[in-house]
C-alpha cells in the first residue's frame, strides 16, 4: 500500500456518518418520567396482590347452579312435609291391670273389633259370678212375694184376711221386683268391667307400635312411671296423607283439588300422584305457616307414615312445553342481600365475586334464577354479611 492510499483510509475513518440516526436529546427524559408516573401504580398493584395472598382465607361451603327439569320446573310451589295417617289410633284399656296376653306384633293388620290384648280379669269375672248369684236370689225373693201378694189379694175378696195384710204383701212384692231390677244393673256393671279388660282394634288398620309387653301394669291415663298409657297404636294405611307446611305468603297458590306430585325422600326417582284435599283455616304463628293435607291418587304399600315427603304443586291446567322446559336454580341459602338487591357470590379460584341476581319461583329447597348466573356456577352457601368481592375462601370438605 502506498503512502498516499494510507492516507485516504485514515481521512475515510474519520468521516461522519451522516445516515446513522441519533436519539433525541429529551427522550430519555421522557422514559424516565413516564416510568416514575407507572411506578405507584404498580407498586399498588403488588400491594394489593401481596395483601391478598396474605390475608385468611374463610372457610365456606358451595352449591352449584344447576337446571331443573320436568314437574319441578312447572310447579307453581314447592313444599315439604310428613306423611301422617288421618285415622290413627292410641289404643288403650278403659280398666287398671296387668297386661295378662297380647296378641299383636308391629305390622299386623287387624280387623275392626279384633282382640288385641287382654287385661288379668281372674277379679272382674268373680265379681261376675257374685252378681249372676244376687240376681237368682233377687229372682227367687220376688216369685215368693209375688205368690204372697196374689194369695193375699184373693183372701180379701173372701173376707179371710184384711186390706192391711195386703198392703204389707204389695209392699213387699214391689220391693222384690226393684231389688230383682238392681241386680241386674249389677250384672250388667260386672260384663262391662269385664269387657273393659279386652282391648279390642276400634277400627281395621295395621299396628303401627307396640307400647306395652305382657306382665306390665296398664292404666287408661298411665299415672305413674311404671304402667302405662296405651298397649298398641294403630293406623288406616288407607287414609295416608301429606300433611305440608306452606309459608304465608306463597299459600294464595294452594287452591282445592290443586294437582301435585310427591316424592318421598325414601323414593326419589318414584313419582306419586295426588291433590290438595284440604287447606287447614289457620296459621302457625311460631313458623309463618300453613298446613295443607295432600291426599295421594296412586297409594301403594311403599308409603309409611311419618315419611318425609316433597310436594310439588302443579299448576291447574299444564302446559307441555312448561312442564319440559328447564330453569336455572341454586339453592336458597346461596341468596343474600346487598343494597336491597338480591345477590350471590360466585366462586372465581381462590376468590368470590358479588353477582346481583333476579330470582324467579320458588322450588323447595332452591330457587329459580332468572339472570345472573350459568349452569355450573358455583356459589357460595349462607355467606357471612361481611363477605365481599375479592375475599379468598376456603372449601370445606
Amino acid at each position: 500500500m502506498t503512502e498516499a492510499d494510507a492516507k485516504s483510509a485514515d481521512l475515510s475513518a474519520l468521516r461522519i456518518d451522516r445516515e446513522k440516526k441519533t436519539a433525541p436529546p429529551g427522550s430519555r427524559k421522557k422514559w424516565l418520567y413516564l416510568l416514575w408516573l407507572l411506578l405507584p401504580v404498580i407498586l399498588y398493584l403488588a400491594y394489593q396482590t401481596l395483601l391478598k395472598r396474605a390475608a385468611p382465607s374463610v372457610r365456606v361451603q358451595t352449591g352449584i347452579a344447576q337446571l331443573v327439569t320436568g314437574s319441578e320446573a312447572s310447579a307453581e310451589l314447592v313444599a315439604t312435609g310428613y306423611v301422617v295417617a288421618q285415622r290413627k289410633a292410641a289404643v288403650s284399656s278403659k280398666a287398671t291391670g296387668r297386661l295378662e296376653k297380647l296378641n299383636v306384633e308391629e305390622g299386623d293388620r287387624v280387623q275392626a273389633g279384633e282382640i288385641l290384648a287382654q287385661l288379668e280379669n281372674s277379679d272382674i269375672k268373680a265379681n261376675l259370678d257374685l252378681a249372676i248369684a244376687n240376681l237368682k236370689s233377687a229372682r227367687a225373693d220376688s216369685l215368693e212375694a209375688a205368690l204372697n201378694f196374689y194369695r193375699q189379694t184373693e183372701l180379701l175378696k173372701t173376707g179371710a184376711t184384711t186390706q192391711d195384710v195386703v198392703d204389707v204383701a204389695t209392699a213387699k212384692y214391689q220391693a222384690m221386683i226393684a231389688n230383682v231390677e238392681a241386680m241386674q244393673a249389677a250384672v250388667k256393671a260386672a260384663e262391662v268391667a269385664l269387657e273393659n279388660t279386652v282391648i279390642r282394634a276400634p277400627f281395621a288398620g295395621t299396628v303401627l307400635t307396640k307400647e306395652a309387653d305382657e306382665g306390665e301394669m296398664v292404666a287408661p291415663f298411665a299415672s305413674s312411671s311404671s304402667s302405662r298409657g296405651s298397649v298398641v297404636t294403630i293406623a288406616d294405611m288407607k287414609s295416608l296423607e301429606v300433611e305440608a307446611d306452606v309459608s304465608e305468603s306463597n299459600i294464595y297458590k294452594v287452591k282445592l283439588n290443586q294437582p301435585c306430585e310427591i316424592i318421598l325422600d325414601a323414593y326419589p326417582n318414584f313419582r306419586y300422584q295426588g291433590y290438595v284435599k284440604k287447606i287447614v283455616p289457620t296459621a302457625d304463628r311460631s313458623r309463618a305457616t300453613v298446613l295443607t293435607k295432600v291426599a295421594f291418587k296412586n297409594l301403594d304399600d311403599r308409603v309409611l307414615p311419618e315419611m318425609s315427603a316433597r310436594v310439588n304443586f302443579l299448576p291447574m291446567e299444564r302446559n307441555s312445553e312448561e312442564v319440559t322446559q328447564p330453569v336455572l336454580a341454586v339453592p336458597k341459602s346461596a341468596l343474600t342481600m346487598r343494597d336491597n338487591q338480591k345477590v350471590v357470590f360466585k366462586v372465581v379460584g381462590e376468590y368470590v365475586q358479588m353477582t346481583p341476581v333476579e330470582i324467579g319461583r320458588e322450588l323447595g329447597s332452591v330457587t329459580e334464577i332468572k339472570s345472573g348466573l350459568q349452569k355450573g356456577d358455583k356459589v357460595v352457601l349462607s355467606p357471612a354479611g361481611n363477605m365481599k368481592s375479592g375475599d379468598r375462601i376456603k372449601l370445606t370438605d
